[in-house]
């Protein structure tokens, strides 16, 4: 689970959820810990003291922008864009109004299911923001965001659905651009992409007004058989991915371990790029590969894909399964704060991972409370990070946790 931007008077009580991430909010104070609760730029927080309770307390979040959100200003609509925080620490509104702009209705084009994708692009390119009411969206080409500052707002899980295997958004390298508030539902010819970031080699410095993705989620398969071999493709530098739950589905509609395929979650190609509360789960193969320099993540959530049929299906040439988060062998600087992931091989028991987490051993690259854990014992992992952290064992769901790393 996932708290922003919220003032909690009372006690926090998280009960059975085994990992949650809350950031920049003000609490009371908060009860009980599972496996892996994260706090940044919380005040009333718990003490850092992971493991046991497994609390990762950071005193700031690096960078923030909260979402855009609709609202009514007298008899007149606007939606308000919060600016960015550095060093962020309790809420955006805590001493009164937010600190932002607002933009008027008027410049929005208001999409309704049915609409093509020409019609959307052709308000794109008119200079107008995307407001995305609640349905379902087919697109037969990418929407194309190349202006700077766009908005691309959803509301009601508004859902767009790739036809033909196209990528169903794209963005250019540009300033601020702020996607939030929307689902893409793979379609049944598969992707190569669903969301994309950013054009191959984008190298522009957005550190002054980053792109930022919010509450964006992916589903591959559940409502139908869907198919795409990347989730999400981070070109562009300084981006914030912030709550984003990237899901191979393993229930509901059009599930299998090569009816729904999809080998890759999370691809971070851009440098400086920071995710804040990152859900990923069951992916064929890595569920998060990243290349980009100077990389962080606070907060990762992972579960192996329980459908592997064998051991042979999940090998990655001599290593046993594909870690849930990759850090490519180019990188020399890459941080990372309370992340982890578990196995539930339920179709084989048997199935043994390597490790949940593959960096480079490399100073600059720093790990912070991890862990991985079997449930029930259906699956097993050998190490936590590289060839460190205990090997789970047994039926018993006790994580094995690695608190610093190297």
């Amino acid at each position: 689970g996932y708290i922003a931007d919220s003032r909690i008077d009372g006690q926090v009580q998280p009960y059975s959820q085994q990992q949650w991430y809350t950031r920049d909010s003000a609490i009371g104070s908060w009860l009980n810990a599972v496996w892996n609760m994260v706090f940044s730029g919380v005040e009333g927080a718990p003490a850092q003291s992971f493991p046991n309770p497994p609390y990762t307390t950071l005193d700031t979040t690096p960078v923030s922008r909260e979402k855009p959100f609709l609202y009514l200003d007298g008899s007149d609509y606007k939606v308000f864009l919060p600016e960015l925080r550095t060093d962020a620490r309790g809420t955006t509104w805590g001493s009164g109004t937010p600190r932002g702009t607002s933009v008027p209705l008027t410049q929005f084009y208001v999409a309704q299911p049915g609409v093509t994708a020409a019609t959307l692009n052709q308000a794109l390119m008119q200079g107008l923001h995307l407001l995305l009411t609640p349905g379902i969206y087919h697109l037969d080409q990418p929407i194309e965001v190349n202006s700077p500052n766009t908005v691309v707002l959803g509301l009601g899980y508004a859902t767009l659905v790739p036809d033909n295997g196209v990528t169903a958004l794209k963005t250019a390298d540009v300033d601020g651009v702020r996607l939030a508030g929307f689902l893409i539902d793979a379609g049944t010819v598969n992707s190569a992409t669903l969301l994309e970031v950013g054009p191959t080699g984008a190298s522009a410095d957005h550190s002054a007004n980053p792109t930022t993705v919010q509450d964006v989620f992916v589903r591959i398969g559940g409502a139908g058989a869907g198919k795409a071999t990347t989730s999400m493709v981070i070109n562009n530098r300084h981006t914030i991915v912030d709550h984003t739950w990237l899901w191979r589905a393993d229930h509901g509609t059009g599930i299998g371990w090569d009816t729904n395929r999809a080998d890759y979650g999370l691809v971070v190609n851009g440098a400086d790029v920071l995710t804040t509360g990152l859900f990923v789960e069951h992916f064929n193969k890595y569920d998060v590969q990243w290349n980009g320099e100077r990389g962080r993540t606070i907060f990762f959530q992972n579960e192996k894909a329980y459908d592997a049929p064998n051991q042979a299906a999940i090998q990655n040439g001599s290593i046993k399964g594909y870690a849930a988060y990759k850090v490519a062998d180019s990188v020399s600087t890459h941080e990372a704060w309370g992340l982890g992931s578990y196995c539930y091989y339920n179709v084989d028991p048997t199935i043994v991972q390597h490790n949940g987490f593959a960096v480079p051993d490399t100073p600059g690259v720093k790990f912070h409370d991890v862990m991985v854990v079997s449930l029930g014992g259906q699956g097993q992992y050998e190490h936590v990070i590289n060839e460190t952290g205990s090997p789970t064992s047994g039926t018993d769901t006790v994580p094995s946790t690695v608190t610093s790393y190297p």
